[in-house]
């Protein structure tokens, strides 16, 4: 017996233009369901503005109110509506329940080789032509050369799984030209080789850096490594409270914090990888920058949580994605400054998305020339992280020697991968 599959994903936008729009998500469950569809909206760069999530362990329902930040941007509902259908199972129930364990094979990567004259916010104008095209940058190394040049390269998989085609390459290519107009040499996009694995991580970072970045422990010390401007001092509050007498069958969860970009996905992320079953949630929508979320839950092995070391280290964990989703620093590198930013990566491998291109969009805007780029991958104890790092090149306008100005650059980049520019945060 099947489903009408139009039905699976619904779209509805708000009758006036600053209305949100209406995603329902109405399919069979599997593991980690809510993280997928948090982390495809993301990947549109979609605010989640409020949101409910249920399960009879069999059937999903969500529903999710979102709207485009900035709300000029502007988002491909249909391909959106693709995406999304793509992360539901199988619309037959025979299928979903022999088929739901099975993992889909990796997607082919690719390699976009881009040869141009240097100039301020070149990466970002890339990034973005990618991100249009649905295109995920798994890896990327950036070199420029005495002459003014740059040789971007770009390890890249495709959502939309039509990289094979040669009219989807040269599609890729003709927009990234037209977009550099002349200062592009040449653009060139094939199936990724052997160097795709001689990138998969760098070296080593130096102790007192990975210390820095991937510190566990909350604290005033940790949190100050991380510079903040005054009025950003309100986002160090965050509440996370475990009540088991509510409800008989099911643990509640009680969250409050900071609104801020990817919070849904972030949360659900933690609810994935720890193997945490939601079977209702709500996501209230934003008082004075503050969200409340409610959250039902079992474990997997359909228990409440009620053993006092498994409710703290879940709740450590909840408060350090609240308080640090991602870690931003910079650091000399010799004689050179470097711009570090990382994040966890979820246990299924992916990183978090558009990462990347808020961090060049922030730099783009503070008039800052990249020297280099790379991503790579950190392991530590607890995690896997993907790092990016950025040299800079040194400015009038900053001075890198400054720590004002060091200050500046990472409280804006710290800034637009939070998307406090677009949430109003009340700190009276």
């Amino acid at each position: 017996m099947g489903i009408p599959c139009e039905d699976l994903v619904v779209i509805q936008h708000g009758k006036n233009p600053d209305e949100p729009s209406v995603i329902t998500v109405n399919c069979p469950d599997k593991a980690g369901l809510a993280c997928d569809i948090c982390r495809i909206i993301l990947e549109f760069g979609l605010l989640v503005t409020r949101a409910d999530f249920s399960t009879d362990g069999r059937w999903g329902y969500i529903v999710i109110w979102v709207d485009p930040h900035p709300k000029s941007l502007k988002v491909d509902w249909e391909s959106l509506k693709n995406r999304l259908f793509s992360a539901c199972p199988s619309c037959l129930f025979s299928y979903h329940f022999s088929q739901q364990s099975s993992s889909p094979s990796p997607a082919p990567v690719y390699l976009l080789k881009v040869w141009c004259i240097d100039q301020k916010g070149l990466l970002h104008d890339v990034t973005d032509v990618l991100c249009k095209h649905e295109l995920t940058i798994q890896r990327v190394k950036v070199m420029t050369t005495p002459d003014g040049k740059a040789l971007d390269l770009f390890f890249i998989t495709d959502a939309m799984e039509l990289l094979h085609t040669k009219q989807r390459r040269q599609d890729v290519c003709d927009n990234l030209m037209s977009v550099l107009g002349d200062y592009c040499i040449s653009c060139e996009l094939q199936l990724a080789g052997a160097e795709f694995g001689s990138l998969q991580g760098f070296s080593s970072l130096p102790s007192a850096v990975a210390e820095e970045l991937f510190s566990f422990e909350l604290s005033d010390k940790s949190m100050s490594l991380q510079p903040l401007s005054a009025d950003l001092k309100v986002l160090k509050k965050a509440e996370v409270t475990v009540d088991n007498l509510l409800s008989p069958a099911h643990t509640l969860l009680q969250i409050k914090c900071v609104d801020q970009k990817g919070l849904c996905y972030d949360i659900m992320r933690i609810s994935k990888d720890y193997d945490i079953q939601i079977a209702y949630g709500r996501i209230s929508s934003s008082l004075k920058g503050f969200r409340n979320i409610d959250l039902f839950v079992q474990q997997k092995d359909g228990e409440k949580i009620v053993d006092p070391e498994s409710q703290i280290k879940l709740c450590s964990c909840l408060k350090e994605e609240m308080l640090h989703p991602l870690r931003v620093i910079i650091v000399n590198r010799g004689p050179d400054t470097e711009l570090l930013v990382a994040n966890p990566v979820e246990v299924s491998g992916k990183g978090r998305p558009r990462v990347f291109y808020d961090v060049t969009f922030a730099l783009k805007t503070l008039g800052i020339c990249i020297f280099s780029a790379e991503i790579g991958r950190h392991s530590t104890s607890e995690r896997q992280w993907e790092v990016y790092r950025f040299l800079l090149d040194e400015s009038r306008e900053f001075p890198l020697a400054s720590s004002r100005a060091r200050t500046q650059i990472v409280d804006k980049v710290r800034r637009t991968l939070m998307g406090w520019f677009f949430i109003k945060i009340i700190t009276t």
